[in-house]
């Protein structure tokens, strides 16, 4: 062999330094334009692999398979990098599939934000853990309600002019979602017999909208059925919620009203805390708003359950989650609620 020939060992350490330096050259190429210049520096028809490859045709012959194959595996290495690097930059510069794979421990850990309970949810928490701590026990019913439990039982046959109050989505003509969360009171009275002491949370649905009133909306229904029970029991009970609710002895009226399961009726408003009782756009410039309904048990309610209106009494109340939560936290446009915007629900 004549491996002793200088060309060959020249060639041979030429094709090994262009190696190198296409390897560290190509780390520091962040452009296109350098990335051609590349090109046509090692890969070129002038480049610095043509140059070497003119040297194959003076080594001896013996020394060209080798020499050749060597040319040929630097060539596709070289290339090979090029190619990766030209894909690297048309992706904007992000990593190789390589080094998208790789995991770098040392970088620190992301946090995932910590969520919180809508604020709806939270009254709606507090308000029935209120009354919880006054004996009522939680009782939960269905959205879609039978027209018999939403109307007929309370008080509230067909053409009755009341319905006319609630705007009903109907579903068919015995089947609509309920508007009330008060149907809990027939569906519990027919399976219990008193003394009964119950709240019944829940979604409920009016065809009304606007800046204090939503499709759908949150609502509590609470009685009390013994006997012996009086209005001043029902003042009693609504006058240490709202001190427990607002954590104040705010100003509370209540005034004479109509529903067609109560009797008396009234309707119980707080003096508006958006305006202090000034008058405002959500009080209607009157400066109070309703925050429920109550009244003593209609008889007739308790004729359709089997109870003895001579023996038993009781009330019946209604609040709105919605309107408690405006009350509490401020809040103008009841709307907001429903809009999630995560600077609004942040806040609570």
């Amino acid at each position: 062999m004549s491996t002793d020939h200088p060309k060959t060992p020249i060639m041979e350490q030429e094709l090994r330094t262009l190696e190198h330096e296409a390897s560290q050259d190509l780390e520091r190429i962040d452009t296109a334009n350098g990335l051609e210049e590349f090109r046509i520096r090692f890969l070129g028809r002038k480049g610095r692999f043509s140059a070497i490859m003119e040297q194959l045709k003076s080594v001896p012959k013996e020394d060209k398979p080798r020499l050749g194959q060597l040319a040929n595996t630097v060539k596709k290495q070289v290339e090979q990098a090029f190619s990766d690097k030209k894909d690297q930059l048309a992706s904007g510069g992000g990593p190789t599939a390589a080094q998208a794979t790789a995991v770098d421990l040392t970088l620190p850990g992301r946090r995932p934000e910590r969520g919180k309970l809508h604020p709806i949810t939270q009254i709606m928490t507090e308000v029935c853990a209120i009354f919880e701590s006054m004996g009522f026990s939680v009782a939960e019913g269905p959205d879609v309600e039978q027209d018999r439990y939403n109307f007929e039982a309370l008080n509230i046959p067909a053409h009755h002019p009341a319905r006319d109050m609630h705007d009903t989505f109907y579903i068919s003509d015995s089947i609509l979602l309920r508007t009330h969360t008060s149907p809990m009171q027939a569906r519990i009275m027919e399976q219990q017999d008193p003394p009964l002491r119950v709240i019944a949370p829940g979604k409920v649905y009016r065809c009304d909208s606007d800046i204090t009133h939503t499709p759908m909306f949150h609502q509590v229904e609470g009685f009390l059925v013994d006997t012996n029970v009086s209005f001043a029991d029902l003042k009693g009970v609504l006058s240490v919620f709202t001190q427990k609710i607002f954590g104040a002895d705010l100003p509370l009226r209540f005034r004479p009203s109509f529903f067609p399961f109560t009797e008396p009726s009234a309707e119980v408003d707080i003096a508006c805390v958006i305006c202090n009782g000034k008058g405002c756009r959500v009080c209607k410039k009157t400066g109070w708003l309703e925050i429920l309904g109550a009244g003593m048990i209609d008889p007739e309610v308790f004729k359709q359950v089997g109870y003895d209106p001579e023996k038993y009494s009781g009330f019946a109340f209604g609040l709105g989650i919605e309107r408690i939560a405006m009350l509490k936290y401020g809040i103008d446009d009841i709307r907001l609620y429903y809009e999630n915007d995560l600077r609004f629900l942040s806040q609570f």
